[in-house]
C-alpha cells in the first residue's frame, strides 16, 4: 500500500499526495464519480490501514480485534446490499487496473471478498 497522510482534497485525482508516517498503509483516494458506495470505501480504507500498517503504527492484537468486528458487520449485509458490494468491488478493481495501481493493492482488492468469507454473490 502507498504511504500518505494528507491530500489536496480533490476527489477526482485518484491519488493521495504527500508522505505519511513510516509503516502506515494507505490506499489512493477513490474518485466520487465512480459511484462506489462511500461507506464501502471508508471501510476499505480503514481495513487497509488496520491490517496493513506496521506494529509500530497499530498494535497487532488491537488490529486483529478491530478487523474481526469490521468483517462481522460486513457479513451482515444480505441480498441487494451484498450484491452492491460485489458490483462496487468489481468497479474498483477495474479502476485500479486502469490507473496502474501497484500489484499489492490490486491483489488486495481482487481477493478482498474471498479473504473475508464473502466470495459468493447472493
Amino acid at each position: 500500500m502507498s504511504k500518505a497522510d494528507d491530500h489536496d482534497g480533490d476527489e477526482t485525482d485518484g491519488a493521495v499526495d504527500g508522505e505519511g508516517a513510516d509503516g502506515a498503509a494507505v490506499f489512493p483516494l477513490i474518485p466520487a464519480d465512480l459511484g462506489i458506495n462511500p461507506l464501502l470505501l471508508a471501510l476499505l480504507h480503514a481495513m487497509v490501514f488496520i491490517d496493513g500498517s506496521t506494529d509500530d503504527i497499530i498494535d497487532p492484537d488491537a488490529a486483529d480485534e478491530a478487523m474481526q468486528y469490521l468483517v462481522t458487520y460486513l457479513l451482515r449485509l444480505k441480498g441487494p446490499a451484498m450484491q452492491r458490494v460485489h458490483e462496487d468491488m468489481d468497479c474498483l478493481v477495474g479502476y485500479a487496473k486502469q490507473q496502474g495501481w501497484p500489484k499489492q493493492q490490486l491483489t488486495f482488492l481482487k481477493a478482498f471478498l474471498a479473504d473475508y468469507g464473502i466470495a459468493s454473490k447472493e
